[in-house]
This record gives C-alpha cells, structure tokens and sequence, in this order.
C-alpha cells in the first residue's frame, strides 16, 4: 500500500525565526526555547524532516499534533530548524532521520479516535505502516520517536 509522510508547513512557525533572544523569552509561557546543536543526530526538525547540523539554532516549543476532541488530544515539544524549508517527500519515501531511530507508529480513525499502533525500528518502517493502513478502519498515522514520545510527522495513503 501507497503511503506518504508529510512534515508540519513552516508557516506557523515563521514569525518566531530570528527573534531575539529576549522576544521568544517573553513565548517561554508559551514552550518557545532556542537552543544551540550540540550533536547530530538529537534534534529532529518536524518540518524539514532532517537532524539539525551542529551549531545550527532550533526552536523547542510545544505543539498540538492531534487536535481532535477526543481522549487523544495530544501536544508535545518538537524542534524546528530556524529558517527550515518544508519536506516534500516522495510517494512511500521515509526521512532518513527515522532510519536511526525507534518510532511509534498510532493509527486513528476519521473522528481521531486510535483504533491500532505500533513499534518499529526506523530502518523497518514501512512493513509497519504498510500493516496499519491496511486496515480499513485507519484514516491516517501519526509517527512518534519512541524513546521520547515526541511526534516526528503524519502518515496518510497516497
């Protein structure tokens, strides 16, 4: 089965790039932190869908990557790269930031109710999602990084 990963737009994100330091402290009430790269991998960008390079900013804000009212209404902290530019993955491609991770695969349906998930490591990602979205019931997947529990992106037929 067909499937596509796609990564958040930056254009929420946008107005936050460049701010000084002093701007996005007064965000901090809303989770909005820069950090500095230290290692690679360990900051994954949900919109570019690449590691950070060392040395390279990010901003560590909380975001609500399932908004429906349901019991699995979620946010969690995700990093985006300072100036990151959208993936555009093709059709069945999967990032290579996944490859070297653990991810957590949770299948919902049409009113965002789970109904199916699981745990595969990155480098056998697509038997998994191939698995969950055979499953008439599943509208589309979210992927998570297992260790952390943080969303990485949104998984849907093609």
């Amino acid at each position: 089965m067909s499937f596509v990963v796609s990564a958040l737009s930056a254009d929420p994100f946008r107005p936050l790039f460049g701010q000084p330091d002093a701007a996005l402290a007064a965000l901090a009430a809303r989770g909005v932190i820069r950090r500095k790269v230290d290692a690679k991998p360990g900051f994954p960008c949900r919109v570019s869908l690449e590691d950070a390079e060392p040395g390279e900013t990010v901003l560590l804000l909380n975001y609500e990557h399932q908004s429906a009212d349901t019991p699995f209404r979620a946010r969690h902290a995700i990093y985006v790269r300072e100036g990151a530019v959208q993936a555009n993955l093709a059709v069945n491609e999967a990032p290579m930031l996944f490859r070297h991770r653990i991810m957590s695969l949770r299948a919902f349906d049409e009113t965002g109710m789970m109904v199916a998930a699981e745990v595969a490591p990155g480098a056998e990602l697509e038997p998994a999602v191939e698995r969950l979205l055979a499953n008439p019931e599943v509208a589309y997947l979210h992927a998570h990084y297992a260790g952390m529990g943080c969303y990485a992106a949104r998984v849907d037929r093609a």
